[in-house]
């Protein structure tokens, strides 16, 4: 068998096509594209987190796997800089505060910066904007539909 004959493995300049499930060890899932469309992207486009495409790499269509992603290679490890006390005025007026209230803000490039309130005391609030996944260990399941190269 010469090596064009053997299946394409998932690595750089692939083009893969999958069903996942993320799930916590608990057994509780975070995402699935199981009950819908699976999910396209070319490693290294951004749409996956880089450690959950290192874990793909030399997979090929048809395989079923699951992988244990650490925090380190899932959304990283919480970072205390990103837990901010903001003054309540910095709310709107009208809303209800209270601990874990997901909170949207904007950062200075105008993405959404979501956060999650963790404490309120007075006219100060503690909003986390770590990812809610953040030290985390994940379970990636995964199944490969396609692996074509990136023309």
């Amino acid at each position: 068998m010469s090596r064009s004959d053997l299946p394409l493995a998932i690595g750089p300049d692939t083009r893969v096509t999958l069903h996942f499930s993320i799930l916590l060890p608990s057994g509780e899932e975070v995402d699935s594209t199981w009950n819908r469309r699976p999910a396209t992207f070319e490693v290294g486009d951004g749409n996956l987190l880089p450690g959950f495409e290192r874990a793909l790499f030399g997979l090929v269509a048809g395989e079923t796997r699951r992988l244990d992603i650490a925090p380190e290679d899932g959304f990283g490890m919480p970072h205390p800089d990103n837990v901010q006390t903001l003054n309540r005025d910095a709310f709107p007026p009208d809303l209800s505060l209270e601990e874990g209230l997901v909170v949207s803000f904007a950062d200075a490039a105008r993405a959404e910066l979501p956060g999650v309130v963790k404490g309120i005391d007075g006219e100060r609030v503690e909003v986390d904007f770590n990812h809610p996944l953040a030290g985390r260990a994940l379970i990636f399941d995964v199944n490969i539909i396609r692996v074509e190269p990136v023309a």
